[in-house]
């Protein structure tokens, strides 16, 4: 079941019901979901070099919020991040934006997103910091995912740290004891009150009753690797895989999703056009970035994570760059060659 087709059935009663409610950047999302592999998105003509059969094929829209689109860009990203990876324990820290907040959230998107990053980061920070915990510099990945598991607005940071810091005066990395990094409850007293505090600052109005207490998991992870691999899904496609997508029938769509709670598979059926409205709230501002990397893990720290590969003993083994996918002739199953680009059918170059 592909989204594209239900966007294109479900398109007129979504606009008629929700169009005067639509943010530009969804509505360029739903464009651009209906044009994916189309030749409406462009076409490249591709040319065997054994048996010369050549043909048209539709280019991906590449936006990052199609299910279809960029899954070389996350492969390319798993296998990066897998080269910072070090033989130290993992912990994945969740800073959870409260329901009362959601609708703030939902409003000042750029904004309300930029503060979780920022006040997150300086929260993880200080505590490492802090002598009596660790009393060094970590390094921390952080992905800002908007969805619940059921698909709702539910803003939520995650936040990959490796278990240790490095301390680069005396040259030497301070490891955690045991399977725990940082108490959750003092977390989140510290996050609360940084978010309210930049958030009066910037001059973002809260007007509902806000907790006193917000939630923080911290959890131990293990080695790094199946969490790189579950940030990595919701990086560069959208909040659900078309095959969740299970049924359309009757005016209604049904998909699948995993109870946090449960372990268990559950369903959840939606009006057509609910279930688009659905999807295009998860859609980001306009050149958000939802991925961030701070301390030793960030781009432009290579000389401190150099530091860090050389106290742990890391070994860095080269990898060959991961091919593009190619296009596979219908007839020897050779890679074809691209031969010229059209971005409009109706005029062929």
């Amino acid at each position: 079941m592909d989204l594209a087709t239900l966007v294109h059935q479900y398109y007129d009663v979504f606009m008629a019901r929700f169009g005067k409610t639509i943010l530009p950047d969804q509505r360029k999302a739903l464009d651009a979901i209906l044009r994916c592999r189309t030749p409406a998105s462009g076409e490249l003509y591709v040319q065997c070099p054994d048996c010369q059969q050549g043909q048209w094929r539709p280019l991906s829209c590449g936006n990052r919020h199609c299910p279809r689109c960029q899954n070389h860009l996350t492969s390319l990203w798993i296998d990066k991040q897998r080269e910072k990876l070090l033989p130290v324990p993992y912990f994945m820290v969740t800073f959870t934006l409260p329901y009362q907040l959601r609708l703030l959230a939902y409003r000042h998107q750029g904004e309300v997103y930029s503060l979780m990053f920022r006040c997150a980061a300086e929260v993880l920070r200080s505590f490492a910091r802090n002598a009596k915990s660790l009393g060094a510099e970590i390094g921390m990945t952080m992905v800002l995912h908007t969805h619940s598991r059921r698909l709702e607005f539910h803003p939520h940071i995650h936040v990959l740290i490796p278990g240790g810091g490095i301390d680069q005066q005396a040259r030497v990395w301070k490891k955690l004891s045991g399977k725990y990094l940082f108490n959750g409850f003092a977390l989140a007293k510290a996050f609360r009150g940084k978010f309210l505090a930049g958030a009066d600052a910037i001059g973002l109005r809260i007007t509902d009753k806000v907790p006193k207490k917000w939630v923080v998991h911290c959890d131990h992870m293990g080695t790094g690797a199946p969490a790189l691999k579950y940030l990595a899904r919701y990086l560069y496609r959208g909040v659900i895989g078309e095959k969740n997508i299970i049924a359309n029938t009757n005016g209604e769509v049904t998909f699948r999703y995993r109870d946090s709670a449960t372990g268990t598979m559950q369903k959840r059926t939606l009006r057509g056009e609910e279930f688009l409205r659905l999807l295009l709230q998860h859609v980001l501002p306009n050149g958000f970035r939802r991925l961030r990397e701070y301390g030793f893990l960030h781009g432009n720290a290579k000389k401190i994570r150099m530091l860090v590969q050389l106290v742990l003993h890391v070994v860095i083994r080269p990898q060959p760059p991961r091919p593009r996918p190619v296009f596979a002739c219908p007839c020897c199953n050779q890679p074809m060659r691209i031969v010229r680009f059209r971005n409009d059918y109706r005029h062929p170059g």
